[in-house]
């Protein structure tokens, strides 16, 4: 009884986690000008906007929808969401978009696989990909960051195409590493990037092997 217990408390917890990801990137979205909307996130391919857009496309578009638009991509899922997220941030105004996010901020859906642990790394790091790329200095609150940091695995890795081989990401504001080899050092929250496949802007990570997840001067 106790393990049930301490479960749905661990649940609640990440529930209450997921909400705040959600809410409190959307009231930021409320205040950001024309110009940073447009610029390019670290979510390859896309904007701002387009970030934004995917943040919410869970709760949009119904499981046979999503499923119709894998078969149109040919079953690759990035293909898919980048292509949806290209269409829903045209079909819809910026303040739409923060909306979608903050009135579905208690939405129950997960990621088919990973389940509430995913969802919120998935809204942490998109989240991160918007103010990471916009120099803009929100810092996710440790509790929340840790849980998607412990999601880190080699199964995570391939699906993002990450490549952390001989490199050993360790945390300079909590005591966090992962991997073994040349360090590579920063902010747990911008480590927590490149195991997502993401290149960062220049300057935000230290150590030699820094510069194969750092945006080169035509990227940003």
């Amino acid at each position: 009884m106790e393990n049930v217990t301490a479960r749905k408390g661990k649940s609640a917890d990440v529930r209450a986690a997921i909400a705040a990801e959600r809410t409190e990137p959307a009231d930021l979205f409320d205040t950001l000008r024309t110009d940073q909307w447009n610029e390019r996130s670290l979510c390859a391919g896309g904007r701002v906007r387009e970030a934004a857009a995917h943040m919410s496309m869970g709760f949009r578009l119904s499981l046979p929808t999503m499923l119709g638009e894998l078969v149109k991509a040919r079953g690759n899922m990035h293909r898919m969401t980048g292509r949806v997220a290209h269409r829903d941030s045209a079909a819809h105004s910026t303040t739409a978009l923060a909306a979608f996010l903050r009135d579905n901020a208690h939405h129950p859906r997960t990621p088919p696989v990973g389940g509430l642990t995913a969802a919120l790394g998935h809204d942490v790091v998109h989240g991160l990909d918007i103010t990471v790329a916009l120099g803009l200095e929100r810092r996710v609150p440790e509790d929340r960051l840790r849980v998607p940091l412990a999601d880190i695995r080699p199964s995570g890795l391939k699906f993002f195409g990450a490549d952390l081989d001989g490199v050993r990401l360790r945390a300079e504001d909590i005591d966090w590493s992962y991997g073994s080899g040349s360090p590579v050092c920063g902010v747990a929250q911008d480590l927590l990037l490149p195991a997502c496949g993401r290149r960062l802007p220049a300057g935000r990570l230290r150590g030699e092997p820094g510069h194969r997840f750092t945006r080169s001067a035509g990227e940003s």
